[in-house]
């Protein structure tokens, strides 16, 4: 098997399992007599998790190994999801999910490291839509059969499948082979994150990561209690749209790479994601699914976009640690998101959620068009081999 395609098959089976879980497991949490506070305390250590790992991921990546990481936080994964499905203690359950987003960051990261470090020559958007073409695939697949197991069968059959599962990826990539690593001094990872342009674009990324917030607390309570939907139309709900954002990575990957249009592309995609969680809100399921469609495109889009402006935002021999910055700050958004929304939605209406998170998203690509008109994001982006 090639390095792309067990990068994307890795991607695919992550996303597959960990995001299923992320957006079934609120309405395992109301079963089991959690309330609103504790179900956002739960998703937020969840996202706190990354933060104290993001970096040293990343710079364990540019200095000793990406592989060795994959198989530890993919067996720590299969591991976690068993001891979750038995569990009932709402603190054991919050050190859990704790150490799950650990081991799903730790994957996260090494995963974009090996792709952000692969000097393949192709178009870049086709690189990138690829990439994230698996990447949405994935929770499409996901949370179809996690909804079809957890109607007929229990959350716990399906955490137990997912182990398993897990275990077989872990067999499928035990070698990562050209892996190359360099001696890069913490003073370049410093310069890396104060320079203007990773600052400015530090704040389009924390804003754009808050409305993940909303996704792992009220979206799918939101969608049993607003419409009526079993388990398994939950399901049906939540992978249609994903399956389009999925569809639409694919799509900005059949265009040429255009710097100037991706620009354009970018801003256009935060717009209409931003737009589609605020009409989603609407009394007719099958309206509100299209609106909800609408935002996954817009998310396929971002996708794409940004995962080729980080790649471009720093040097091959340093960008294991810098993105893993950049990704320990957009996980920190989803974080205070869970915190803002879920107590805000259980409290008052699990719609303010969706309306507040999508007003914000459409001011950050105001904020994107004037940040991308002033600033250069899509500069060459310079080998492993050249140094700094």
């Amino acid at each position: 098997m090639s390095l792309h395609r067990k990068i994307h098959f890795v991607n695919f089976s992550r996303k597959l399992t960990v995001t299923s879980i992320f957006f079934l497991v609120p309405l395992h949490f109301l079963s089991i007599g959690y309330s609103g506070w504790q179900i956002g305390i739960i998703m937020s250590l969840f996202a706190l998790a990354p933060l104290l790992i993001s970096f040293p991921t990343g710079w364990t990546n540019d200095r000793f190994s990406i592989a060795g990481v994959v198989h530890a936080a993919l067996f720590a994964e299969s591991l976690l999801f068993l001891l979750i499905a038995w569990t009932h203690s709402f603190s054991l359950m919050a050190a859990l999910f704790f150490l799950l987003g650990m081991a799903n960051n730790a994957l996260d990261v090494s995963i974009n490291s090996m792709y952000y470090k692969d000097e393949t020559e192709m178009d870049q958007n086709k690189k990138f839509g690829t990439y994230t073409f698996w990447v949405g695939l994935g929770p499409a697949i996901g949370v179809f059969a996690g909804g079809f197991l957890n109607q007929f069968g229990s959350f716990r059959a399906l955490l137990a499948v997912f182990s398993a599962f897990t275990l077989i990826v872990l067999l499928f990539v035990r070698r990562f082979d050209h892996e190359r690593f360099c001696l890069v001094p913490f003073k370049e990872y410093r310069s890396n994150l104060f320079q203007k342009k990773t600052l400015l674009f530090v704040v389009f990324l924390f804003v754009l990561a808050l409305h993940w917030g909303v996704e792992g607390t009220v979206y799918s309570p939101f969608l049993e209690k607003f419409f009526g939907l079993n388990k398994l139309q939950i399901s049906f709900y939540i992978s249609i749209p994903l399956s389009a954002l999925a569809l639409t990575a694919f799509s900005v990957g059949l265009l040429r790479y255009n710097a100037r249009i991706n620009r354009r592309l970018l801003v256009l995609s935060m717009v209409l994601s931003g737009a589609g969680l605020i009409l989603m809100v609407n009394r007719n399921v099958y309206v509100s699914l299209l609106f909800r469609i609408l935002h996954e495109i817009g998310d396929g889009g971002l996708g794409v976009l940004i995962t080729l402006s980080i790649s471009r935002l720093f040097e091959r021999r340093s960008i294991g640690g810098s993105a893993g910055l950049l990704i320990a700050i957009q996980i920190m958004g989803q974080m205070v998101g869970a915190l803002v929304y879920s107590p805000l939605g259980y409290h008052y209406g699990l719609q303010y959620p969706f309306f507040i998170s999508g007003a914000l998203l459409i001011a950050d690509a105001a904020y994107g068009f004037f940040i991308f008109k002033q600033v250069d994001y899509y500069g060459p982006q310079r080998r492993l081999d050249q140094g700094s």
